[in-house]
């Protein structure tokens, strides 16, 4: 069956090959240059003389010296309260029940969950905070163990974004734009920086669900845009196929498989030369990434054998496949093995109600792991060179959403400020940057829009954002659109 099945793909070689006529063939001719370059630069081994390579060599070089060499993103999906993280605002206890001011709202859109509401009645946070560390930085009692690693942190408090509903909030935050079509964040980097492991994806997914109220996310998250399709970020799985459809077919061991993708190689080179499509020396790429994860894969997501003061360190959930855990020390395998970007989705905090209940389950998911990670990554020499982000697509309103009592309130979404952390990867580390008022609703210094988040990150890459661009259907894009400014302030 197997020797038949060789004969086939021989045959269909072979009519491949009759296949140009003198029109292609001559057209070929004409820009055989330029598709020779691109056919290495997406599938560096398809030519054996491999020409091209110094356009592929120069589009993978910084545009100046990075602090950074990889992202480790712990996206908190669905707004996370700053309010009962680490924006501490006393003067809401005090104003408990009263309503929010005009004037401090300033005619704000509203969601219409809340637009409806004859008032706004102002609540303080249920945790205690307490300031932590040498930089004295104030952090909720229920984040214990970022608390202890503050010094390493640099917690923006000034977070501000234009869109009010989850979906085009998160798309914003991932693509830097609302809509869906453009390349993700990860994929950018993907693009502009490359792999530092020929075995491994350059951009990773991880998708974990908390005990709170979830939001769903999708894959038009770490979508490759317009860009080319080897740069889609790769999901991986919980449970024994971390990798959907890696393995091989029953009855089909690595030696067929072997010689199945060399005559696919083989036939779609030709169709290359004969319709100049990208997408078809993408695609043979990705079967021989597929083919090198096979090794890669089992290795790389195989807990079992970390040291036990590294499960103490995480939590013992760290050893429960598609735990928040078990992801952030995947999280660290794969970026120590070259993967350039790896994104972590955590579900579970749209708190509109019970949010004293639910936030302390989702904090208690994510404290200690994400706390783990840093330290992890510090301990091993690589937290220099790797920028984690932590936080979600934007924050929560200073009002009661419903029923408000002392122990049980909600709020709705707010994107007019709002708390992330770094650290790492060529940011200051013990600083908090930006405030907002006293009854935080508005940023009153030091604003950073996403499209600032977006510039600041790839400047720790050594990427300027402005140069970092795909011309797509006659124009250049870019992850910051036509705006964003380096955050100089917090670079070290």
């Amino acid at each position: 069956m197997r020797k038949k099945t060789d004969n086939n793909l021989d045959k269909e070689v072979k009519e491949a090959q009759l296949f140009q006529n003198r029109r292609q063939f001559l057209s070929s001719l004409s820009i055989g240059i330029g598709s020779i370059a691109l056919g290495s630069l997406l599938i560096p081994d398809l030519f054996s003389s491999k020409p091209g390579s110094q356009e592929a060599f120069e589009r993978a070089l910084p545009h100046f010296a990075p602090k950074a060499k990889r992202v480790i993103y712990l996206f908190q999906s669905g707004g996370v309260s700053q309010l009962e993280s680490f924006d501490h605002k006393p003067k809401l206890r005090e104003m408990i029940g009263q309503d929010l001011p005009e004037s401090i709202r300033g005619g704000q859109r509203l969601t219409g969950m809340t637009a409806g509401q004859a008032t706004f009645p102002l609540v303080g946070s249920y945790f205690d905070f307490a300031q932590h560390g040498q930089s004295r930085a104030w952090v909720s009692s229920l984040f214990p163990h970022m608390a202890k690693i503050v010094d390493d942190l640099c917690i923006i408090k000034s977070m501000h974004t234009d869109a009010i509903n989850h979906d085009p909030a998160i798309t914003f935050f991932q693509t830097g734009s609302q809509q869906g079509s453009r390349a993700s964040m990860g994929a950018w980097l993907s693009y502009g920086l490359g792999s530092e492991n020929q075995n491994l994806p350059g951009f990773c997914v991880l998708v974990s669900k908390g005990r709170g109220n979830g939001q769903g996310v999708y894959s038009k998250l770490w979508t490759n845009g317009f860009l080319d399709s080897v740069h889609q970020g790769v999901q991986f799985m919980g449970g024994p196929d971390p990798v959907l459809y890696l393995n091989n077919p029953e009855g089909t061991d690595k030696m067929s498989r072997r010689k199945l993708l060399d005559k696919l190689a083989e036939l779609n080179s030709m169709q290359f030369e004969t319709f100049k499509d990208p997408e078809i020396t993408a695609k043979v790429q990705q079967y021989e990434m597929a083919y090198r994860m096979q090794t890669s894969v089992p290795e790389v997501t195989d807990l079992s054998k970390e040291p036990d003061h590294i499960i103490k360190m995480y939590g013992p959930e760290c050893l429960v496949p598609g735990t928040y855990a078990a992801n952030c020390l995947l999280a660290r395998k794969l970026s120590e093995n070259g993967v350039r970007f790896v994104q972590l989705y955590h579900q579970g905090w749209d708190q509109h109600g019970g949010l004293p209940n639910e936030m302390a389950m989702q904090a208690k998911d994510v404290d200690q792991a994400s706390a783990a990670l840093v330290s992890d990554l510090k301990q091993r020499g690589l937290l220099d060179e790797t920028l984690v982000i932590w936080g979600g697509e934007f924050g929560r309103t200073n009002y009661c959403q419903g029923g408000l009592t002392v122990d049980n309130y909600g709020r709705d979404h707010h994107p007019r400020c709002f708390s992330v952390w770094m650290a790492g990867g060529g940011i200051k580390p013990g600083m908090v940057y930006g405030e907002t008022d006293e009854l935080g609703y508005n940023i009153v210094k030091n604003p950073v829009h996403v499209h600032d988040f977006h510039a600041t990150i790839l400047h720790t890459l050594g990427l300027d954002h402005e140069k970092l661009t795909y011309k797509h259907l006659g124009r250049r894009y870019r992850l910051t659109d036509v705006a964003g400014n380096v955050v100089k302030d917090i670079l070290a």
